[in-house]
């Protein structure tokens, strides 16, 4: 028994060796250039784990810079996700990408965005649909119309969850906040039971996303089918309705992105599917969701440990609210004098980025520092190469709000929503989102951590590992 127990060790020994071999040999052999140094771990998994649990342990930025040091500053070779990954850094490897789009790089997903997304059988191509039919709705225009919107319903957030009340778990309220917005703005739904039921669901998604694919009942991939596929449901329900409700003219055709979207058709006239439609609405619930919650619960954590920087941004904030008349809601105007408040959103975004990098993949064989990227090749930028850089960024972990005064950190180092043209279209939405929260926030309120050193993991967006539990203050002097 024992020497049949070591026969198999043996050939898994020699399975697993070999496949390194030909794997290591068939990317070698496939393209006459030198490949950028690194390594690609396991067979068929690679580094994926390596990658997700330094996250895992809040730490994301540990698999960059470890590579980094150990084979180049520059550019390195990796396997993430089933693929073979070269991992751009610094600003030289940002603004290589950024401005190379559709010209040597595109967009690039993993599969398991497809199998969540099965109505998007090309996610490439809808992404491009996408953002041809977003810029309506994030012009000037639309954004100036959402202040009002989003201050009436933060208004109402603040006193339901949150007057009253001597403790709360933040990262829950943040979530559900950005969620009653995205509801509001995209889909004009505004009823708190529908809401409710469906955004612990939404949890699920992007976490499941950003896994490994393995579709087994338990898995974090299985629970990202299952939770899209109930969403889904209810949104072709909702897209259903307001279907009827445009042709009886009871709803506007300008009213939202949903309206838009039943009223689009491609250059055949040919409109889109419900099912297809249900998909993009799921997919800007999660935009415009799960990063501004972060973002939103990683203001309220510095500004708790950082009493100085609170009350710089309790200063500008009171000088707004005293402008107001009772009753007065905020507009654009209002947003244009709360700088030093931005700066201080900002610099939480370079420390707590929800977004931690993102995808490419070459179309075309290329050279780049030196080094072949093959055609097929995913490419990956990551935030943290550059935000918490000494290099970019002196003192990277001190917390300087100056650091965005002026014309700001040098381009391509500060990249929270990526750049280039594939920029993310919500930019100006999410801002809005933020200050718009951070008014009524210090506004109304001081507050203390109920857990001094909470863990932070991420998975895929930073989040405290306790939901980050205050003890709450409020002032005698509200707005």
């Amino acid at each position: 028994m024992d020497i049949f127990y070591a026969s198999i060790v043996s050939l898994i020994i020699f399975v697993v060796s070999f496949s390194i071999y030909f794997l290591s040999y068939k990317s070698q052999s496939a393209v006459g250039g030198k490949l950028p140094p690194g390594r690609t771990g396991w067979p068929l998994i690679g580094e994926s784990i390596q990658f997700l649990a330094t996250g895992w342990k809040g730490h994301p930025e540990n698999f960059i810079f470890d590579r980094m040091t150990k084979f180049s500053p520059h550019v390195f070779r990796t396997s993430l996700f089933l693929e073979d990954v070269a991992v751009f850094c610094g600003s030289a490897g940002n603004k290589f990408l950024f401005s190379n789009e559709t010209k040597l790089v595109q967009a690039w997903w993993p599969s398991s965005v497809d199998k969540v997304f099965p109505s998007n059988k090309n996610s490439k191509i809808e992404a491009i649909k996408m953002r041809k039919m977003l810029p309506n709705f994030f012009k000037p225009d639309a954004l100036h119309g959402y202040v009002p919107i989003m201050d009436m319903l933060t208004q109402k957030h603040f006193q339901d969850r949150w007057e009253g009340k001597d403790e709360i778990v933040t990262y829950e309220l943040t979530k559900n906040l950005t969620f009653c917005l995205a509801c509001k703005i995209f889909v004009s739904i505004d009823e708190p039971e529908w809401i409710n039921h469906l955004s612990v669901s939404f949890e699920c998604i992007p976490r499941g996303i950003f896994s490994i694919p393995i579709d087994l009942p338990g898995t974090p991939f299985r629970r990202a089918i299952n939770a899209a596929n109930f969403i889904r449901k209810e949104l072709i329900a909702i897209v259903k309705r307001r279907r009827s409700e445009l042709a009886q003219g009871k709803a506007s055709p300008t009213q939202d992105i949903l309206s838009h979207m039943l009223l689009f058709s491609n250059e055949d006239g040919k409109f889109m599917a419900e099912t297809d439609i249900a998909d993009k609405i799921l997919g800007l619930l999660i935009g415009g969701h799960d990063t501004a919650s972060s973002a939103c619960a990683f203001i309220v954590k510095y500004l708790a440990e950082l009493p100085e920087i609170y009350e710089g941004v309790y200063k500008e904030q009171m000088e707004i609210a005293k402008s107001k008349a009772p009753g007065e809601l905020l507009r654009w105007e209002d947003l244009s004098k709360m700088k030093y408040s931005w700066n201080v959103a900002c610099e939480v975004l370079r420390l707590a980025p929800p977004l931690q990098g993102a995808f490419r993949e070459a179309i075309t064989d290329f050279m780049y520092n030196g080094y072949t990227i093959p055609k097929g090749w995913k490419l990956y930028w990551s935030a943290n190469s550059t935000h918490i850089n000494p290099e970019f960024f002196p003192e990277p972990q001190k917390f300087d709000p100056s650091r965005f005064d002026g014309k700001g950190p040098a381009p391509y180092t500060f990249v929270p929503f990526g750049g280039g043209p594939r920029m993310c279209p919500g930019k100006e939405y999410a801002r809005i989102e933020v200050l718009v929260f951070m008014h009524h926030l210090v506004t109304k309120f001081k507050w203390e951590k109920v857990i001094p050193y909470e863990q932070i993991i991420v998975n895929p967006m930073p989040n405290p590992t306790k939901g980050l539990p205050i003890r709450l203050y409020a002032h005698n002097n509200q707005s």
